[in-house]
C-alpha cells in the first residue's frame, strides 16, 4: 500500500529576502516609524537596504522636525500666558498632524510603498544616500 505522495505546490517566499536585521523590507520600513526619529536612527545605522534606509531617514526628518516645532510652540504658549491662545491651537494642530502622519507612514511602508513627504523626502534621500528612490 505505499506512502502518500508529497504535496506539490509553489514555494513560499518572503516579500524580499531579509538582510542584516532579519526582517523583510516592509516590516523594517514600518518599524522605522514606530518610535519616530528614534527608531529611524536605529534602522539607518543597522540596515543597508535602500527602501529601509529611505524610510529611516524620512522618519528622522519628519518626526524630528515636528518635535522641534512642538518644542518651539510650547515655549511660545508659556510666553503668551493664555490657555486658549493661538499657540495652543497651532500646537494641537501639529500634534494631530503628527499622529496622522505616523499612522499613514507606517501603513504605507508596511504595504511596500515609498511615500515622499514634501521637503522631507529630499533631505531624507540625501541622508539615506539613495537619490534614485
Amino acid at each position: 500500500m505505499g506512502t502518500p505522495a508529497p504535496a506539490v505546490g509553489p514555494p513560499v517566499t518572503p516579500m524580499v529576502a531579509p538582510a542584516t536585521t532579519g526582517l523583510t523590507e516592509n516590516v523594517a520600513g514600518l518599524l522605522c516609524y514606530l518610535l519616530g526619529w528614534l527608531t529611524g536612527i536605529i534602522f539607518l545605522l543597522i540596515d543597508k537596504r535602500p527602501f529601509v534606509r529611505f524610510h529611516a531617514a524620512q522618519s528622522i526628518v519628519v518626526f524630528g522636525g515636528l518635535m522641534i516645532i512642538r518644542i518651539v510652540l510650547t515655549f511660545g504658549w508659556f510666553a503668551s500666558y493664555g490657555f486658549f491662545s493661538l499657540w495652543s491651537l497651532i500646537s494641537l494642530a501639529v500634534s494631530l498632524l503628527t499622529l496622522i502622519l505616523w499612522i499613514y507612514l507606517m501603513v504605507t511602508a508596511y504595504q511596500g510603498k515609498t511615500v515622499e513627504i514634501p521637503i522631507a523626502a529630499g533631505i531624507a534621500k540625501s541622508i539615506a544616500g539613495n537619490p534614485s528612490l
